[in-house]
């Protein structure tokens, strides 16, 4: 039987860390390894307690969650994947978290199924954003290029080929653009789930991207997607 996915809570208010305590530990696969009520004590107890990921609050005395992130993004002794658990859906805090280095981001009313999903997600070297906000990371980045991928006088958009996908690999790129899971994608393309972490392994390393998060922005600007 694996290790449990260990978990580090970060968040000042004590009965969110005892509810989200509750949910998560209900699993057989999932164990809470420490709890902290500011920034910075997250940023010391995740270099102390070496968690698989961190729930990450935004708004906290003494360091937010943001900065918290970046710090231990920073720390390659830290190979945590911070998913940053808000009651602020905002686009400030939204993008900071993605520049910070966040592995996902979740509102606080999503239900408690979304919390363990997102644990485990990112526990698997995969990032997760809450349905609400990925249309609006991919309307942002897609935008930048006034939505085609290129400037208007500028170069056409690149073909899956010109950087280096295979055809299955692009397929596979698409729908991680769609906010398909790797086990939604598996079912889609009648292929098992350890072959399409081979592909998104792939697709990751030949756009030069960190994270799922990052290969869809790619994607969109480079007009892949």
């Amino acid at each position: 039987m694996p290790d449990p996915i260990r978990v580090l809570l970060v968040d000042d208010h004590a009965m969110m860390r005892a509810g989200f305590r509750l949910i998560l530990e209900a699993q057989p696969d999932i164990v809470v390894v420490g709890e902290a009520s500011t920034g910075a004590e997250g940023v010391a107890a995740a270099s102390r307690l070496r968690p698989d990921v961190i729930c990450m609050d935004v708004q906290m005395p003494d360091m937010d969650g943001i900065a918290a992130t970046r710090l231990i993004v920073a720390d390659r002794a830290v190979e945590a994947g911070v998913v940053i658990v808000t009651t602020f859906d905002r686009d400030d805090y939204l993008f900071a978290a993605l520049a910070a280095g966040a592995s996902g981001f979740l509102l606080k009313n999503a239900g408690p199924e979304a919390l363990v999903d997102a644990v485990r997600v990112v526990a698997g070297g995969d990032a997760l954003l809450a349905p609400e906000v990925t249309r609006r990371v991919i309307d942002r980045f897609a935008g930048a290029d006034g939505g085609s991928g290129a400037d208007a006088d500028g170069p056409a958009p690149a073909s899956p080929l010109s950087v280096g996908l295979t055809d299955r690999e692009a397929e596979v790129l698409r729908l991680m653009a769609e906010a398909l899971s790797n086990a939604e994608i598996a079912q889609q393309l009648y292929i098992g789930e350890a072959t399409v972490k081979t592909h998104v392994s792939n697709v990751l390393q030949k756009l030069g991207a960190r994270d799922r998060v990052q290969a869809i922005v790619l994607a969109y600007r480079r007009g892949l997607a």
